[in-house]
């Protein structure tokens, strides 16, 4: 009888898994995630769900926004995400290790969903959601490191070498994304 495929809920619920061993150090969180072609669309919609969180996702708590703000919002994540993934595409084939792109594409997609969860749950603390913002940067920090340790297997120095490309790509995509969104009118 054939087997069924999981629901992109229990795909979500064991990359939650998966990005919750990254946090803790596991050196099995990469068991967690589906890196099949299936596995990697998944972890695209994760993505989009990650920028509609960004974007709209204040306005659904009660904050007002400036005009055209989620829509900038969403077009300025896109571009830093498309940044990111190309940077880490050249870099790691440079480094003869194009193997571990998708695996590294997975796992961090999953990762920019709960950080998206996350960042929105923090708005809803006010003033004590600075905390909440910190942990997010350190935990982003851990699991970045543990992706490149434990899913791709990477050596320290390639993850540093990576850390730093992505860190250019995001900086020249900011770059030339103020040179081309406006600035949003306050809210009225």
């Amino acid at each position: 009888m054939p087997q069924s495929s999981p629901t992109f809920i229990d795909e979500a619920l064991n990359a939650a898994r998966g990005c919750w061993a990254l946090v803790i150090g596991r050196r099995d969180a990469g068991a967690w995630f589906d890196f099949s072609q299936r596995g990697l669309v998944g972890s695209l919609i994760a993505v989009v769900l990650a920028l509609l969180l960004a974007g709209f996702g204040p306005m659904l708590l009660g904050v007002r926004v400036p005009a055209g703000a989620p829509t900038q919002s969403i077009f300025m994540n896109a571009a830093l995400f498309v940044a990111q993934a190309g940077m880490a595409f050249i870099v790691l084939k440079q480094m003869g290790r194009q193997d571990g792109f998708v695996p590294y594409l997975v796992a961090s997609n999953w990762v920019t969903l709960v950080s998206g969860v996350l960042l929105l749950f923090s708005l809803l603390l006010g003033e004590a959601g600075l905390i909440v913002l910190l942990a997010i940067v350190v935990v982003a920090l851990t699991t970045f490191i543990n992706i490149g340790r434990f899913v791709v297997t990477l050596k320290p120095m390639q993850i540093l070498l990576l850390f730093i490309s992505q860190g250019v790509g995001v900086f020249l995509a900011l770059g030339i994304l103020t040179l081309i969104l406006p600035v949003p009118m306050p809210a009225a």
